[in-house]
């Protein structure tokens, strides 16, 4: 049985991956958390001891990958045509793992952002030297790693002098700069303008209902991930046009016109 030009036993296979990746999510959230060994024979000790199964995280993951096969496809044949693809599941525990983590304890471990960077650096390399467009890819991803994080901290250092107090993160700042390994100029900036309109329309319900007092501190990882996915699961194109349409005005003069 196929769904997509894809068998149903290579789900199946992804769907195992995803439970696994979802289990060392729940795993290593605490130890990412408070800065502790993640490879080490403590460390693995210590999981061993603390053992226990984390079925949201595994549900949850398998799921993304099982839509992410379905989304991209796979090449059987030539595995470089699946750089991609690895790249995003090997991204995928770490977004869930950033949002989960940011969101309880409001902070991105750098030991976290350092793992994505090292992926990201050697999906973009291999990107480079086997695909057919590789060195334009190349060039993209490694731009879109400064880009990412240079918007960030000017937004950053903008927030800070005109609020006096820190606006945002270093933790957002170099989590977004190594997403533009992955995604690029182009989705890297959509990524960001996503992550503000999300984070302030949710942030407004969030303070309306008097979940967080106006002078809290609200993590803003969550809102990156979630555009991220958005970005992983929308075509570049479609993406852009709803952007467009949001930020343009063009449904406003729409509503007034009609």
């Amino acid at each position: 049985m196929y769904f997509n030009d894809i068998h149903i036993i290579i789900y199946l296979v992804v769907g195992l991956l995803g439970c696994l990746a979802g289990q060392l999510v729940g795993m290593l959230n605490n130890r990412f958390a408070n800065h502790k060994e993640i490879f080490s024979k403590q460390a693995f000790k210590e999981m061993k001891i603390a053992y226990e199964p984390h079925y949201i995280f595994m549900a949850l993951i398998s799921i993304i990958y099982i839509i992410l096969l379905y989304v991209i496809g796979i090449d059987i044949k030539n595995w470089y045509a699946n750089i991609d693809l690895i790249a995003y599941f090997l991204l995928i525990p770490m977004l869930v793992s950033a949002f989960s983590i940011d969101l309880k304890y409001e902070i991105i471990p750098n030991r976290l952002v350092i793992n994505m960077l090292e992926i990201g650096l050697i999906t973009t390399f291999a990107n480079g030297i086997f695909n057919p467009n590789g060195t334009s890819i190349a060039f993209d991803r490694i731009t879109g790693l400064f880009v990412g994080g240079g918007i960030f901290l000017l937004i950053t250092i903008i927030g800070g002098l005109i609020a006096g107090k820190e606006a945002m993160g270093m933790g957002d700042v170099k989590f977004v700069g190594t997403l533009g390994l992955f995604f690029g100029i182009k989705n890297i900036l959509m990524i960001s303008v996503m992550s503000f309109f999300i984070g302030a329309i949710l942030s407004i319900l969030i303070i309306l209902f008097k979940i967080k007092k106006p002078n809290e501190y609200i993590p803003f990882g969550p809102f990156i991930v979630v555009s991220t996915f958005i970005a992983i699961f929308t075509p570049e194109t479609v993406l852009f046009n709803v952007l467009w349409f949001i930020f343009s005005g063009e449904w406003f003069m729409k509503l007034i016109y009609r």
